[in-house]
């Protein structure tokens, strides 16, 4: 089509105009100072631009070959690749048949060159040559979340302390997603593995290629597209397309509760009353056990920290939208040693264990296909780091993705009312 050169021309334009200071050599391949590497913030010196050229991405991952392959996203592949200057990155490269298209490759370029904060992945650079489309992040050697979390090897990685690190950390990056960057953003699909974590295991937020806008003043909006993954999405959005920045907390609630548990929230082949995590540890609190959720594997966690986690868990996937905590009360409970937390409401179970979902898609350009649902498939390009191998999904998991399925609009105040 005419129109779509013109587009990649913008791309690189808007690219090219845009520029940012450029750290220390080899700053791709570790992060410093607890992570605010990460967030694509330099130091002053040479300025370079985001554009680039794409006989240097396929130099770099030695012609896109199948052995720098890192994994497969819902738009297409992610590649390992190293810069002249010995800079590690990730390239995702959206396939000629992805249903992201120039609109949503610009409008990813465009939010991820606003959005900055420690907490989350920061875009390097990006290539529109040729009818290809590519985005480059920095390469986390450590992976994605769930590949170290649900592993029974790996997991010892994570003792307590960086547990509760890493959801503090989450929830400044979300934090930060809805009410402090210049974008009010609504993720919509965080999950285990869409979180990335660095040399020093702190998390990132990765993959918005299904992220949203709100004007600043939107509380929700209603929407027919939804985006998401199984177990993780709210069902006031699942099952009625009712979108807001609880959404997003509903799913930061499930992470929470998985990061303390050490599994994922739907286990097809645990007991009945197991399966779901979320239904299973409402049933442990209201009898005062919540202690049992506990991952066995962690050695002596502390006790009050662990409880209110569970209890703030369960707060942030309340049924009750509006008596879900917003991201800034979530971010003072657990930033004070005093905050007394309420009682939570009976938590949105409705549906959890049953198949409520069927037009929702399961990640974006690099977000893991299910990954950390009930079942498992194919690591995918969130996984920077890990290896590209295959396991069998579970037939709840195995969810088609939704042909409506784009990445950033703008939602008015007026839609859906």
């Amino acid at each position: 089509m005419a129109a779509t050169p013109r587009s990649w021309t913008w791309a690189c334009e808007c690219c090219v105009g845009r520029r940012r200071r450029k750290g220390g050599a080899g700053a791709g391949a570790g992060e410093t100072g607890g992570g605010a590497g990460a967030s694509g913030r330099a130091e002053e010196g040479d300025e370079w631009s985001l554009f680039m050229d794409l006989p240097v991405l396929e130099a770099a991952t030695d012609g896109f070959s199948d052995g720098n392959l890192l994994g497969r996203g819902g738009f297409g592949p992610v590649y390992k690749g190293v810069l002249q200057d010995g800079q590690q990155i990730a390239v995702k490269k959206l396939s000629l048949g992805s249903r992201q298209g120039v609109r949503e490759f610009l409008n990813e370029v465009r939010l991820l060159l606003k959005v900055q904060h420690r907490n989350l992945v920061s875009l390097l650079g990006c290539c529109a040559s040729s009818g290809q489309k590519m985005l480059v992040y920095p390469y986390f050697p450590n992976g994605s979340l769930d590949h170290i979390l649900f592993n029974r090897e790996k997991s010892v990685q994570l003792d307590w302390p960086r547990r509760y690190q890493i959801i503090i950390g989450l929830a400044r990056g979300l934090l930060y997603l809805h009410e402090e960057s210049p974008l009010k953003i609504i993720h919509r699909d965080i999950k285990a593995s869409n979180v990335l974590l660095d040399n020093q295991l702190n998390p990132k937020i990765s993959d918005f290629g299904m992220a949203r806008l709100f004007l600043e003043d939107a509380t929700h909006v209603n929407t027919f597209k939804i985006s998401g993954t199984y177990g993780y999405m709210a069902p006031e959005y699942a099952m009625n397309g009712y979108l807001s920045t609880k959404t997003d907390v509903f799913s930061f609630g499930i992470l929470v509760l998985e990061i303390v548990s050490g599994r994922k929230n739907i286990v097809r082949h645990a007991d009945d009353e197991k399966i779901d995590l979320l239904n299973y540890t409402w049933k442990l609190f209201e009898e005062g056990r919540s202690l049992e959720i506990v991952d066995p594997s962690l050695s002596e966690p502390d006790t009050e920290q662990t409880l209110q986690c569970i209890q703030l868990g369960l707060l942030c996937c309340q049924a009750v939208v509006s008596d879900r905590p917003d991201m800034h009360s979530v971010h003072l409970i657990l930033s004070s040693d005093s905050f007394t937390l309420p009682k939570p409401g009976k938590p949105a179970i409705h549906g959890r264990t049953g198949r409520w979902m069927t037009t929702t898609a399961s990640g974006s350009a690099s977000a893991s296909a299910l990954s950390a649902t009930g079942g498992s498939s194919t690591n995918t390009a969130t996984t920077f780091g890990t290896d590209t191998n295959t396991t069998r999904a579970s037939a709840l998991a195995n969810i088609a993705e939704d042909e409506s399925r784009n990445s950033i609009s703008i939602s008015f105040t007026t839609e859906g009312r």
